[in-house]
């Protein structure tokens, strides 16, 4: 059995490509500042959909998956021949909120611990 699956590889690959895409060709500002989070194809290779975070407020993420829909072409483009398959997959773009349900429950359980500190203050040992 292999470790990974075609479609894992390929998508690690894509991943990258894109990454270095986004870094040295693009000059949309929407698409500028997103890193791609990662990437799913599916096991025919026709489908990519990729998932991408921005450091932003959720107006500047709407802004972020227009621009990723406008840039679908390009990126298509500059990534076909990087790949080198039979059938370039078509590319979905959807915004990965991972990070913000991290920081939400980061900021959950900071609370609890403020809260817990002003109910349960430390003893000093005698």
């Amino acid at each position: 059995m292999k470790p990974f699956s075609r479609a894992d590889r390929v998508a690690g690959h894509i991943q990258r490509v894109l990454s270095a895409i986004l870094i040295k060709e693009t000059s949309d500002p929407r698409i500028g500042t997103a890193t791609i989070t990662r990437v799913r194809v599916s096991a025919d290779l026709r489908l990519a959909r990729v998932y991408f975070a921005v450091h932003a407020q959720s107006a500047d993420r709407q802004a972020a998956v227009d621009g990723f829909r406008n840039a679908r072409a390009f990126l298509k483009r500059r990534l076909a021949p990087e790949l080198a398959l039979r059938y370039m997959p078509e590319l979905e773009f959807f915004y990965d909120d991972t990070f913000d349900q991290a920081a939400r429950i980061n900021q959950i359980l900071k609370t609890l611990q403020q809260d817990h500190a002003v109910d349960h203050p430390p003893v000093d040992p005698e």
